[in-house]
This record gives structure tokens, sequence and C-alpha cells, in this order.
């Protein structure tokens, strides 16, 4: 219901926002809202050429294409001017995000095509694990812990296997198979939910700590503080394990509560002390390498650990072929199987999907973002917040509605502030520290058709605004 009111709350405001920016002469044409693509010079008026100023009237008529542009200082876009048919067309900056119908097809083409594909092999895989028994096994062992955080799981369910792999690919930054096994997660978390329409307690548990984003190896961040020239593109790494497994940790704590779940559990304490544990202990070798090695190790362990998966995978398979022939199949059938399961939910969540980026869409292509992210801007400048800090924000504030988004801000706040400035760099950690949620929840819940998710995204808007709050201090203290 929450999610429902929020996505009718940003279409309808959007949509009213358009129309009166429309008639009260802000926007000259809403065209790009419907058909732009991002980057696209934004239309913002057309004149005959009599009325405009006479140095651009001689100077447009005699440039090449008839087309002249006028620079502007930094902080105003470039004016364009394109001659044609008698009239003039004027462009001013350029398109936040594709429109409605762009954001539709690549909706389906960029996002949902690749993410089935995705969810065939990991699927395919899943489903040698299932009937192999690993993930039986696995299981077993992750039980004991797995009790005590999610009560309403029975002992040994196939659930905590998923689940595992889940927080396994997320930590490592695999992003490609975390929502296939995520996916699988919520399936089998379904089966035990005796209200279908209505999110579990387990499933809220879930879906909270892996949007909180725990992440280790934030290969993606590298990649891109690298491309802007930074002087150590990993030095946000131990910043960003920090914000995210505080972030980690306070969505456990809120669901905990609110869920009445034993803190004081010595298996528990015990899990939580070996993870904090393991962390320090790859923090403490990541640290002693010097910037290629940082590099090799980074690129190099994730890619391991998953083909480490696939072929554990394979040579159990091929170990207990005889449990396949028993349920008469074979190996390879077995996997094909879950492959078209697979992509029965890629199916299945397209609509979810698409309806929430739409919507998004509209948001930002509206100005409201724009203008609620610049009047927040304003309201902590005023605060005497340190205006690194604020120059960072739309980062933050895009974060939990797209990752592309708030990728291309990033992007440009080291483009334009520098990849070692502290904008730059909390810039990254606020990528880095938390997943898309409305995308997570579009996706996740309705990949099992729940309709009511409960307090799950409260809770997870909070726990984004925990991370933001944790991102600018971390940051702070280290730069």
């Amino acid at each position: 219901m929450v999610l429902s009111r929020f996505w009718l709350a940003i279409f309808i405001s959007s949509i009213a926002f358009i129309v009166v920016s429309l008639f009260t002469s802000d926007t000259y044409t809403i065209d790009s809202v419907l058909n732009g693509k991002k980057d696209d010079p934004i239309l913002i008026a057309e004149k005959y050429a009599e009325e405009l100023p006479a140095f651009i009237k001689d100077s447009i008529k005699i440039a090449p294409e008839q087309t002249m542009i006028i620079n502007r200082d930094t902080l105003n876009a470039d004016t364009t001017y394109v001659y044609k048919n008698k009239t003039v067309k004027i462009f001013s900056g350029v398109q936040k995000s594709d429109g409605l119908l762009p954001t539709c097809k690549s909706t389906l083409v960029d996002l949902i095509l690749p993410l089935i594909a995705y969810l065939a092999f990991f699927c395919g895989l899943m489903e040698l694990l299932i009937i192999s028994g690993a993930s039986g096994k696995l299981a077993v062992v992750l039980s004991p812990v797995f009790v005590k955080v999610f009560p309403s799981i029975p002992k040994n369910h196939p659930s905590i296997s998923y689940m595992t792999l889940n927080f396994a690919a997320n930590f490592l930054g695999l992003d490609s198979a975390a929502t296939p096994f995520g996916l699988k997660a919520m399936e089998s978390l379904q089966e035990l939910n005796p209200e279908k329409d209505k999110a579990s307690d387990a499933q809220i548990m879930f879906m909270c700590l892996h949007a909180s984003g725990l992440t280790l190896i934030a290969t993606s961040i590298i990649g891109y503080r690298a491309a802007a020239n930074a002087a150590n593109p990993a030095d946000v790494m131990l910043p960003c394990i920090i914000t995210s497994f505080i972030g980690t940790i306070a969505a456990f704590l809120i669901v905990g509560a609110k869920q009445k779940i034993n803190f004081k559990s010595v298996s528990l304490v015990a899990a939580l002390m070996a993870l904090i544990a393991a962390i320090i202990g790859l923090l403490m070798y990541v640290n002693h390498l010097d910037l290629i090695g940082k590099n090799y190790f980074t690129t190099n362990l994730s890619a391991l650990i998953l083909l480490g998966i696939i072929i554990i995978t394979l040579v159990f398979s091929f170990m207990k072929e005889k449990k396949f022939t028993e349920a008469k199949t074979t190996v390879f059938d077995a996997f094909v199987s879950g492959a078209n399961n697979g992509v029965k939910t890629g199916v299945t969540i397209f609509p979810y999907v698409l309806g929430m980026l739409v919507a998004i869409s509209l948001f930002r292509n509206s100005g409201l973002f724009e203008i609620i992210s610049n009047g927040l801007g304003f309201v902590f400048s005023n605060m005497g917040v340190n205006k690194e800090i604020v120059d960072a924000l739309p980062v933050a504030l895009l974060r939990p509605f797209s990752s592309a988004g708030s990728r291309g801000f990033l992007i440009d706040s080291m483009n334009t502030f520098g990849a070692d400035s502290l904008t730059g760099r909390l810039s990254s950690i606020f990528q880095c520290s938390a997943e898309s949620t409305f995308y997570v929840i579009a996706v996740y819940f309705g990949s099992v058709n729940i309709k009511n998710t409960r307090y799950a995204l409260p809770t997870m808007l909070l726990v984004d605004v925990i991370c933001v709050i944790t991102a600018i201090f971390v940051a702070s203290w280290f730069f």
C-alpha cells in the first residue's frame, strides 16, 4: 500500500508540475518528457530570425550548418541556435534522463533482457544445487545462525542457502549473480508465507539486509574513479565498507526490534563477530598492497569466487549424478529446466520494473527532483554544512530511485570538482553504500506478486538516510 501510494504521488505530482510549467511559460515544449533521450539538448524557444539580436541573426546565417553555439560561464549551460525554414530553434541545457517512451524501450532492451539472461543461467545452476543436495547441505551448516535472524524459517530450509549466496554475491560486488540468487530466495520464502499477497517477516528482513548493500569490493566505483584520474582509485574502499556495514547493522537492528528477535543469542553474536573479523582481516590485507596490487586483487577475487561457485556446482552435480537419475532427469536437462524458470521470473517482474522506472523518468524530467535537490542544498548551506558535502547530496538523493541516474551525478561530480575532492569521494561512497530502494522493492516483491510490502519501504528508506549520514561522517574523518 505504501509503495502504491508513493508511486501514484510521484506520477501525479510530476505530470501536474509538467502541465503547470507548460502553461506558465516556464517550459516551451513537453515533447522531451515523452520522447527525449538522456543528454539531448532541451528546446527552450523558437523564434523568427528577425526577432533575434542583430549579431546573432547575421552570424547564424553564415555559420556552418546554420548552427551557432554561445558559450556561457561554468554556472550556465551553453545556448545553441539552429536556423531552419525561416525560424531559429534555441536549445539550452541537456535532458536529465530518457523520456517516458524511450524509458519503456530501454527498460526492456537494456535492463530486462540482460536480466533474463542472468536469471536463466544462475537459476539453471540453482536447480543443480537443489537436485544434487548441495543447497540442503549449505542450509544445514548455516541454520544455527539463520534461524535466529529469521525465526519463522524452519531449520535447514532451502531459502537459507539462496539467501547466503545472495549475500555473498552482494558482498563481492557480483550484481549479476546476486539478483538471481535473491529472487530464488524470495520465491522460496514465499512458499512459507501464509498470506501470499502480504510480505512476511522473513521476506522483510531479507529485503532490508539485501538493500543495505554490504559490499567488500566496489569494482565499478574503483573503475569510475580510475577513469576520472583519481590518484588512488581504491582509497574509498574502506569508507564504503564501513558505511555499508553500519547500514546493514542498522537494518538488522531496526527490523529485528520490530520482529522481537533475540539479540543476545550466542550463535548470532558469534556469527557477527566472525563477520567483523573477516572484514577487518581482508581490509588489513588489501591495505598493505600498492595501487597495482589493489587493482589486481579487487579485479580477480570476485571473478575467481564466481567461477569457483560454478565449478563446484558442476563437479558436485557430476558426483551426485545418481540423484538426477532418481529425479528422472539429467544434469543438463535440470539446468535447462531451471533456466526456463529464470526466464519466467524475468517476464513476471518486467511490469513492476517498467512502472517504477517510468515514474522516476517523469519525476526527473519534470524538474521536481531538481527543485527538491536545490532546496535541500540551500537549507543545508544556510545551516553551515560544508559546501563540498552539499555538492555531493544529489547522488545521495537520487540513489534510492535510480542507480543509473545517481551514477551520472557521481561522474559529473568527479568531472566538475575532481575525483580526489571531498565531493568526488563522498559521491563515490554514497553510490556504493546502498541499493536502489525502489527498484529493489519493485523487482523482488513483484517477482512473487506481493502487493502489501508492510513496513519494508519505510525501513529501507530510513536505512538509506542512516547510510547518508554515516557516509558524511566517515568521509569527513578519512579525507
